[in-house]
């Protein structure tokens, strides 16, 4: 196992030492900082000639600069003459602009592709990818872990009396059927229809959820909007609980207020994001155990999928 090395940026670092002290292998030293006017500098501390690389770098806020700390210190492996650089993205920014929703917009999902291929990166380990075909944009191996593997434990050790999964969306069916085929549940959706960006309009409920457990289910949670009117909506109609699993916490603007004065009952998350705050109603669970499990896979040339069967 010395035959590899893994590097992080500064976008998570916590994350990054918890996947260390998992593999019991310290971090490699990188010098990342900044010039006076912004620009990212980067200098590896030690040889990577002949190793096979592993960067941790979530794009998430602030995401320009996280993004350019990771295709930067890229740069500098490839040219260190590393024999593969993966790049471990736990969130991967610009994911939501995967398509042209409207006339002239850009594809950016696409565009950082292109950029993260270019600047020498070989592989891509992310999580919950928020459209799943963003994989088909890269011309790389693209492995896209699936966060349900963390809640169906944790849902199981919750003990409900009368549980279901819901969808907050129509585009999140096939998560929401993943994680209930996982638990032996029946799915329900909640039907919404979006006016503009960050916001949404809750519509209707397809199902019956009198007297149900919710278990809502998400990729992400931006500025909850979507969410807690969900669970106002579901416990209109008579749910007895709702709670939440989003993997990717981005939470911005006026997310935790919305938390907290909403009717969601408990929201869970993994720390592929760091949290900006803290908030009671707040469960975080680690992905770090997984993506440390990933990269020893990955390096021995070992199954990933086999992880979620």
């Amino acid at each position: 196992m010395h035959g590899y090395k893994i590097f992080s940026g500064n976008a998570n670092l916590e994350f990054s030492k918890k996947i260390s002290k998992y593999l019991s292998l310290p971090l490699s030293e990188a010098n990342i900082k900044k010039f006076s006017d912004g620009e990212i500098s980067v200098q590896v501390g030690e040889s990577v000639r002949g190793k096979d690389v592993f960067v941790i770098q979530p794009t998430c806020s602030p995401v320009n600069v996280n993004l350019m700390e990771l295709l930067v210190l890229t740069d500098a492996l490839r040219r260190s003459s590393a024999n593969s650089i993966t790049a471990i993205v736990p969130y991967f920014g610009y994911a939501r602009q995967d398509r042209k929703a409207a006339p002239r917009v850009p594809i950016t999902a696409k565009l950082v592709a292109n950029m993260m291929q270019a600047a020498g990166i070989s592989r891509v380990v992310t999580m919950d990818l928020h459209a799943g075909q963003i994989q088909g944009f890269f011309d790389i191996p693209v492995d896209n872990l699936y966060g349900s593997i963390l809640f169906t434990e944790y849902v199981k050790n919750k003990h409900f009396k009368n549980p279901i999964v819901a969808s907050p969306d129509i585009g999140g069916v096939a998560r929401a059927r993943a994680l209930a085929k996982n638990l032996n549940l029946d799915i329900v959706i909640v039907d919404k229809r979006r006016e503009k960006a960050n916001e949404s309009e809750v519509m209707n409920i397809i199902g019956d959820v009198n007297g149900k457990d919710v278990i809502l289910v998400d990729d992400m949670i931006d500025t909850a909007g979507t969410i807690v009117k969900a669970a106002s909506a579901l416990k209109a109609r008579g749910a007895t609980s709702v709670m939440a699993f989003c993997t990717h916490a981005v939470l911005s603007g006026p997310a935790y207020e919305r938390l907290q004065k909403g009717e969601l009952d408990e929201l869970v998350i993994t720390d592929t994001i760091p949290l900006k705050q803290d908030c009671d109603k707040i469960k975080i669970l680690s992905a770090a155990p997984l993506f440390a499990e990933v990269i020893r896979r990955v390096y021995n040339n070992e199954s990933v999928n086999s992880l979620f069967l």
